[in-house]
């Protein structure tokens, strides 16, 4: 805690680790479906008509409609935390990677349902998971700086972004589930809006 610059410099591996995993699993998995003929034919023919649904189906987690106890993927555990507590910033750079990797049922749904098959559409295998990995990166990168030059201070942000949090899980949710209805009435039951 007495070392801003270490404090703030872990923040960015963390944070780095967390970008690095989501853009290699989303060149990994989009290459491997853009390079199989069939796969590739079939989101051309039915990306559209299956992503109405599922963005739905996202929404409605999001908003808390139907429930998110399914279950998550841990792979790590407390005593890998405390090893690199105790081994320094550099350890920061494979938490972040491990982190990123243990998927909650709402990030692998939004990361695998909805990233996936819109990079697949984009035709770019790198450029929207990379934007996710920054996003997600945000949040660790604020409260590095926070707890490194505003540690007093910590509480009332933490508190602020807890609310800022609930309100922009409502929106993304609300935005998918409207985007899905609207997939789903043009692509599925033709209807042009």
């Amino acid at each position: 805690m007495g070392n801003r610059g270490a404090i703030f410099f872990s923040g960015l591996l963390y944070s780095l680790g967390r970008v690095l995993v989501y853009v290699l699993l989303g060149y990994v998995i989009s290459s491997g479906l853009f390079a199989s003929g069939q796969i590739s034919r079939f989101f051309q023919n039915y990306l559209n008509e299956a992503l109405g649904p599922l963005l739905i189906l996202l929404g409605m987690i999001l908003l808390s409609l139907i429930g998110t106890e399914i279950g998550s993927v841990k792979l790590v555990g407390d005593g890998l935390q405390q090893k690199a507590a105790k081994r320094g910033v550099i350890w920061a750079l494979p938490l972040g990677i491990l982190f990123a990797l243990s998927f909650c049922p709402v990030s692998a749904g939004l990361f695998f349902g909805a990233l996936i098959p819109l990079t697949l559409k984009s035709g770019s295998a790198l450029y929207l998971p990379g934007i996710y990995g920054v996003c997600t990166a945000i949040p660790v990168v604020i409260f590095a700086f926070l707890i490194a030059y505003g540690g007093e201070k910590l509480g009332k942000a933490y508190n602020n972004l807890s609310k800022i949090q609930v309100f922009v899980k409502s929106l993304t949710g609300a935005v998918l589930l409207i985007v899905g209805i609207y997939y789903s009435l043009v692509y599925i039951y033709g209807m042009t809006i």
